[in-house]
């Protein structure tokens, strides 16, 4: 079987495609994906067989390899630099839950600022 590389995957679209280490591109649908496996990242190591499908050669069969580090995950926080931040943000959400209460939107950049650091919190514990 070739081995090769995800070139890019969209979960999504549910396709993307792969590059045999020879160079030849390969359509990578989803249904080639193996069980439990939704997504794939970019530079995840694979190793797949090839069928003449409609839009040419495509993988199938698909087994990972090996998986591309998180740099997200590198990067993240330790869990213990983390904790005032969600102790923090929970403060915060305490204290919009009595304005969204009395039928109010928070004013102004607030509500932006809220989200901007439920994402950041949420990006750090998917990392």
């Amino acid at each position: 079987m070739p081995t090769g590389s995800v070139k890019w995957y969209d979960k999504d679209k549910g396709f993307g495609f792969a590059a045999s280490e020879d160079g030849k591109e390969f359509y990578l649908p989803a249904s080639a994906l193996p069980a439990g496996v939704t997504e794939l990242r970019k530079g995840t190591r694979i190793e797949f067989g090839i069928a003449e499908g409609r839009r040419g050669a495509q993988a199938m069969g698909i087994r990972v390899l090996e998986k591309v580090p998180s740099i997200a995950k590198a990067k993240r926080p330790s869990p213990k630099e983390l904790a005032p931040m969600v102790q923090d943000l929970s403060t915060v959400l305490d204290n919009l839950s009595g304005t969204l209460s009395s039928g109010k939107y928070p004013e102004g950049k607030k509500g932006a600022a809220i989200a901007a650091a439920l994402r950041q919190v949420a990006d750090q514990l998917d990392a």
